[in-house]
């Protein structure tokens, strides 16, 4: 499976990056982190033509985005395995501070939602990659995941 991330922000040196760059590592799929750098204190309105001109033509879009669905790690990595069989590549969208402007919303095949709290968008990045390996694990059968 191909999985591309395309955030808004560039991660620096911190414990963020390291934990990004280690599931990264430990993934048997294709995952590739692209960073928008947008100017700072940018609009959605500024951030969105960044955002679409990554994302691959016959690619399913994913946004994370408040207004999206909850989803527990198995049906998450349901979805993600249907997403994987019905394009060359998944990507998940991670917005600025401001969200996603309505045209890279209208993008996305699906919202999905982390919970109701507004995390960090350097921490959401983590939790992303960690439930996309969790998935992995799942769908391969792995003990990772445990019911």
């Amino acid at each position: 499976m191909k999985i591309r991330i395309i955030a808004v922000g560039k991660l620096k040196a911190s414990p963020f990056h390291d934990l990004c760059a280690e599931y990264i590592k430990r993934m048997n799929w294709t995952v590739k982190l692209v960073e928008v750098d947008a100017p700072k204190a940018s609009t959605s309105a500024q951030e969105a033509p960044l955002i679409l001109k990554q994302i691959p033509e016959k690619a399913i879009v994913i946004a994370l985005d408040e207004r999206g669905e909850t989803l527990s790690s198995p049906e998450f990595s349901a979805k993600v395995a249907k997403w994987g069989q019905a394009a060359p590549e998944v990507v998940f969208l991670i917005g600025g501070a401001d969200g996603f402007h309505e045209t890279v919303r209208e993008k996305a095949k699906y919202l999905l939602s982390f919970g109701k709290q507004t995390w960090p968008h350097m921490m959401v990045r983590v939790m992303l990659l960690e439930q996309i390996y969790r998935a992995q694990q799942i769908i391969a059968g792995h003990p990772y995941h445990r019911t």
